[in-house]
């Protein structure tokens, strides 16, 4: 798979710059995520979570244009079961 831990020193963000990316990333969505359907910030461990999912799910240039988890297990991720954010789903 290609993933080695490494470690860094506490309080230096630029040592870990691509992982730092991700999170930073992660938190943009989320944050749309809640402005766009105005909900409660109560909702911030889902949206994050819902964030998460649909960005392991997106091709990406770091995995020659796979998705995260084609490139982790081998099988191309479907989104037939996605429906649109803070819709009611039934």
């Amino acid at each position: 798979m290609g993933i080695v831990h490494q470690l860094t020193v506490s309080y230096t963000p630029e040592q870990n710059g691509v992982s730092e990316r991700k999170n930073r990333t992660v938190m943009e969505m989320a944050r749309c995520l809640i402005a766009e359907k105005k909900l409660s910030k109560c909702f911030w461990a889902e949206v994050v979570y819902t964030a998460v999912y649909l960005l392991n799910r997106l091709p990406t240039r770091v995995v020659q244009e796979k998705t995260p988890i084609e490139a982790w297990n081998g099988v191309k991720p479907t989104a037939k079961h996605l429906k649109i954010f803070g819709s009611i789903s039934t």
